[in-house]
Protein backbone atom coordinates (compact mmCIF):
# COMPACT_ATOMS: atom_id res chain seq x y z
CA UNK A 1 0.00 0.00 0.00
CA UNK A 2 1.22 3.38 -1.22
CA UNK A 3 -0.05 6.72 1.08
CA UNK A 4 0.20 9.72 -0.67
CA UNK A 5 -0.18 11.04 3.20
CA UNK A 6 0.11 9.81 6.46
CA UNK A 7 -3.28 8.18 7.51
CA UNK A 8 -4.37 7.27 10.89
CA UNK A 9 -6.15 4.37 9.43
CA UNK A 10 -5.16 0.47 8.70
CA UNK A 11 -5.09 -0.85 5.46
CA UNK A 12 -8.07 -3.22 6.14
CA UNK A 13 -9.58 0.04 7.52
CA UNK A 14 -9.06 1.76 3.92
CA UNK A 15 -9.74 -1.31 1.95
CA UNK A 16 -13.37 -1.33 3.57
CA UNK A 17 -13.96 2.49 2.87
CA UNK A 18 -13.10 2.04 -0.38
CA UNK A 19 -15.98 -0.73 -0.49
CA UNK A 20 -18.19 1.43 1.65
CA UNK A 21 -17.67 4.64 -0.85
CA UNK A 22 -18.37 2.31 -3.95
CA UNK A 23 -21.80 0.67 -2.48
CA UNK A 24 -22.85 4.39 -1.81
CA UNK A 25 -22.44 6.15 -4.56
CA UNK A 26 -23.46 3.23 -6.98
CA UNK A 27 -23.19 4.62 -10.35
CA UNK A 28 -19.36 4.19 -11.69
CA UNK A 29 -17.61 5.02 -15.18
CA UNK A 30 -16.55 1.92 -16.28
CA UNK A 31 -13.68 1.48 -18.09
CA UNK A 32 -12.17 -1.11 -21.45
CA UNK A 33 -9.85 -1.07 -23.83
CA UNK A 34 -11.37 -1.62 -27.54
CA UNK A 35 -7.59 -3.02 -28.88
CA UNK A 36 -7.06 1.20 -29.79
CA UNK A 37 -8.16 3.51 -27.29
CA UNK A 38 -9.84 3.42 -23.77
CA UNK A 39 -13.65 3.78 -23.81
CA UNK A 40 -15.90 5.41 -20.63
CA UNK A 41 -19.64 3.69 -19.92
CA UNK A 42 -21.55 4.79 -17.22
CA UNK A 43 -22.94 1.88 -15.23
CA UNK A 44 -24.83 1.17 -12.18
CA UNK A 45 -23.12 -1.21 -9.95
CA UNK A 46 -24.02 -4.01 -7.67
CA UNK A 47 -21.28 -3.70 -4.85
CA UNK A 48 -20.53 -7.15 -2.70
CA UNK A 49 -18.12 -6.30 -0.63
CA UNK A 50 -18.19 -10.07 1.18
CA UNK A 51 -17.69 -11.94 -2.24
CA UNK A 52 -15.09 -9.19 -3.53
CA UNK A 53 -16.63 -8.06 -6.79
CA UNK A 54 -18.55 -5.71 -8.55
CA UNK A 55 -21.58 -6.45 -10.71
CA UNK A 56 -23.06 -5.01 -13.75
CA UNK A 57 -25.69 -5.73 -16.52
CA UNK A 58 -25.54 -5.19 -19.79
CA UNK A 59 -26.34 -6.34 -23.41
CA UNK A 60 -24.85 -9.24 -25.11
CA UNK A 61 -24.48 -6.85 -27.99
CA UNK A 62 -22.78 -3.81 -26.13
CA UNK A 63 -19.43 -2.72 -27.15
CA UNK A 64 -18.01 -3.00 -23.83
CA UNK A 65 -18.61 -7.17 -23.63
CA UNK A 66 -16.63 -7.24 -26.92
CA UNK A 67 -13.67 -5.03 -24.85
CA UNK A 68 -13.51 -7.01 -21.90
CA UNK A 69 -13.74 -10.81 -24.11
CA UNK A 70 -10.33 -9.37 -25.89
CA UNK A 71 -9.02 -7.56 -22.69
CA UNK A 72 -10.40 -8.14 -19.33
CA UNK A 73 -8.69 -5.63 -18.10
CA UNK A 74 -10.93 -2.44 -16.54
CA UNK A 75 -11.19 0.05 -14.10
CA UNK A 76 -14.26 1.10 -12.31
CA UNK A 77 -14.49 4.70 -11.13
CA UNK A 78 -17.26 5.74 -8.41
CA UNK A 79 -17.42 9.93 -7.83
CA UNK A 80 -19.37 11.70 -5.28
CA UNK A 81 -17.93 15.02 -6.51
CA UNK A 82 -20.03 17.35 -4.32
CA UNK A 83 -18.86 15.11 -0.95
CA UNK A 84 -14.92 15.23 -2.80
CA UNK A 85 -14.95 11.53 -2.63
CA UNK A 86 -13.77 9.34 -5.06
CA UNK A 87 -12.64 5.45 -5.37
CA UNK A 88 -11.19 3.35 -7.98
CA UNK A 89 -10.88 0.16 -8.44
CA UNK A 90 -8.56 -1.72 -11.18
CA UNK A 91 -9.03 -5.64 -11.78
CA UNK A 92 -10.60 -8.48 -14.36
CA UNK A 93 -13.87 -8.49 -15.76
CA UNK A 94 -15.86 -11.65 -16.57
CA UNK A 95 -18.98 -11.72 -18.74
CA UNK A 96 -21.65 -14.42 -18.24
CA UNK A 97 -25.02 -15.62 -18.51
CA UNK A 98 -25.47 -16.50 -14.93
CA UNK A 99 -29.51 -15.66 -15.24
CA UNK A 100 -29.33 -16.49 -11.23
CA UNK A 101 -27.27 -13.95 -10.47
CA UNK A 102 -29.33 -12.01 -13.49
CA UNK A 103 -32.63 -12.51 -11.26
CA UNK A 104 -30.61 -11.84 -8.15
CA UNK A 105 -29.56 -8.35 -9.39
CA UNK A 106 -32.98 -7.29 -11.08
CA UNK A 107 -34.26 -4.16 -9.99
CA UNK A 108 -37.36 -2.10 -11.11
CA UNK A 109 -34.69 0.41 -13.05
CA UNK A 110 -33.52 -2.32 -15.00
CA UNK A 111 -36.72 -2.62 -16.64
CA UNK A 112 -36.33 0.48 -18.44
CA UNK A 113 -33.32 -1.04 -20.22
CA UNK A 114 -34.91 -4.87 -20.65
CA UNK A 115 -38.65 -6.73 -20.68
CA UNK A 116 -37.21 -9.42 -17.53
CA UNK A 117 -34.40 -10.73 -15.70
CA UNK A 118 -35.46 -13.28 -18.41
CA UNK A 119 -34.32 -11.38 -20.70
CA UNK A 120 -32.02 -13.39 -23.60
CA UNK A 121 -29.77 -10.56 -24.43
CA UNK A 122 -28.47 -9.61 -20.98
CA UNK A 123 -25.43 -10.07 -19.67
CA UNK A 124 -23.67 -10.11 -16.45
CA UNK A 125 -20.54 -8.45 -16.11
CA UNK A 126 -18.51 -9.50 -13.06
CA UNK A 127 -15.27 -7.30 -11.86
CA UNK A 128 -12.70 -8.86 -9.49
CA UNK A 129 -10.16 -5.96 -7.79
CA UNK A 130 -7.09 -6.70 -7.87
CA UNK A 131 -6.44 -2.87 -6.49
CA UNK A 132 -8.31 0.36 -5.08
CA UNK A 133 -7.00 3.81 -4.92
CA UNK A 134 -9.67 6.41 -2.67
CA UNK A 135 -9.46 9.61 -1.93
CA UNK A 136 -11.77 10.38 0.88
CA UNK A 137 -11.95 14.32 1.78
CA UNK A 138 -14.22 15.75 4.93
CA UNK A 139 -15.92 17.65 1.92
CA UNK A 140 -15.87 20.36 -0.58
CA UNK A 141 -15.82 23.18 2.15
CA UNK A 142 -13.41 22.01 4.79
CA UNK A 143 -10.90 21.13 2.00
CA UNK A 144 -11.39 25.00 0.43
CA UNK A 145 -10.66 25.94 3.97
CA UNK A 146 -7.62 23.84 4.44
CA UNK A 147 -6.36 24.51 1.15
CA UNK A 148 -6.67 27.99 1.40
CA UNK A 149 -5.04 27.91 5.18
CA UNK A 150 -2.28 25.59 3.23
CA UNK A 151 -1.79 28.43 0.22
CA UNK A 152 -1.06 31.18 3.05
CA UNK A 153 1.19 29.32 5.11
CA UNK A 154 2.95 27.68 2.75
CA UNK A 155 2.38 23.84 3.84
CA UNK A 156 0.51 21.28 1.95
CA UNK A 157 -2.78 20.66 2.80
CA UNK A 158 -3.84 17.57 4.56
CA UNK A 159 -7.45 17.28 3.08
CA UNK A 160 -8.44 13.61 3.69
CA UNK A 161 -7.51 10.19 3.28
CA UNK A 162 -5.67 8.96 -0.17
CA UNK A 163 -4.41 5.43 -0.48
CA UNK A 164 -3.74 3.16 -2.82
CA UNK A 165 -4.16 -0.45 -2.02
CA UNK A 166 -4.29 -4.68 -2.69
CA UNK A 167 -7.45 -5.77 -2.85
CA UNK A 168 -6.45 -9.27 -3.47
Amino acid sequence: MAHEEAIDKTTDELVERAWELAASIRTALFATWSGQRQHLTPMSATVEPAVGALYFLTTDDAAKVGHIRRDPNVVVAFVDDSANKYVTFSGRATVSDDREKIRELWTVFAKAWWESPDDPSIRLITVVPSEAELWDSPGKLVASVLMLTAAISGQQPAVGDHATLRIR
